[in-house]
């Protein structure tokens, strides 16, 4: 069984950091995709960013130039930096994981229980 445990949340003013984190634990083998997704009150769960066995990424439009997924292989730890950080970036964030990158939450089968970002303006 995967757990995906996220870290890092918080608030902070417009403009601003932070850094998220996602530790995985449990057997997740060599060939897999992670991804972080976002989903404010009222709203879908959106995708934010993935990053593949290859470490080649995708980014939504709306953070692209301001947001870096990044992995940690030996500590299976996925990251995002989050920089320019505006009011509409708030919302809780999950970590996520399956053997492909897939496009909506429905291609996922891991989660992270989520992680608050609040930017006051």
């Amino acid at each position: 069984q995967v757990q995906l445990v996220e870290s890092g949340g918080g608030s902070v003013q417009a403009g601003g950091s932070l850094r998220l984190s996602c530790a995985a634990f449990g057997y997740i083998g060599s060939s897999y995709c992670m991804a972080w997704f976002r989903q404010s009150p009222g709203k879908e769960r959106e995708g934010v960013a993935s990053i593949d066995t290859d470490g080649s990424t995708s980014y939504a439009d709306s953070v692209k130039g301001r947001f870096t997924i990044s992995k940690d292989n030996a500590k299976n730890t996925l990251y995002l930096q989050m920089n320019g950080l505006k009011p509409e970036d708030t919302a809780i964030y999950y970590c996520a994981l399956d053997f492909f990158c897939g496009i909506g939450m429905n291609d996922y089968n891991y989660w992270g229980q989520g992680t608050q970002v609040t930017v006051s303006s």
